[in-house]
């Protein structure tokens, strides 16, 4: 009874997979990127918060203290005394300190009022002299204001 109208074929399973939808993903994504982009370059005026912070645990060792000051002169201090440095010679200074002492955190205190990109050049220079990790000091808000 059971004729050519009641036969099932079987189908072979396909070993491809469809790959328009996913093409059609990356396409809706690659718009989206080239949109915001442009949008990601451009500078926002912001007022960053004031919050109080947990004090770093330095784990009694003396933190090596690079200091930028208010005319952008570069101070080095490790212990009770502070040198002012050159910008070129800092990076050889504080190379040779930490190869005496490797495990010494370094610290950058920058003034309010200096400039952001000398702040981010003593990073730079310091990140060139091996430093791995800086911290970055600052002073709880008053309460005035």
């Amino acid at each position: 009874m059971y004729g050519s109208y009641h036969r099932r074929q079987r189908r072979k399973p396909m070993g491809e997979i469809n790959v328009v939808p996913f093409i059609d993903v990356m396409l809706v994504l690659l718009v989206i990127f080239m949109i915001t982009a442009p949008m990601l370059n451009q500078g926002v005026n912001v007022e960053l918060p004031q919050v109080t912070s947990e004090p770093i645990d330095t784990d009694e060792r003396e933190p090596l203290i690079v200091s930028v000051d208010r005319e952008g002169q570069y101070y080095i201090s490790l212990g009770d005394e502070e040198t002012p440095v050159a910008l070129d010679k800092l990076g050889e200074q504080v190379t040779a300190m930490l190869s005496r002492r490797p495990d010494t955190p370094v610290m950058v205190r920058g003034d309010r009022n200096v400039s952001y990109g000398q702040v981010v050049t003593l990073m730079s220079t310091l990140q060139g002299a091996g430093v791995g990790n800086v911290g970055l000091i600052s002073e709880p808000p008053s309460s005035e204001q």
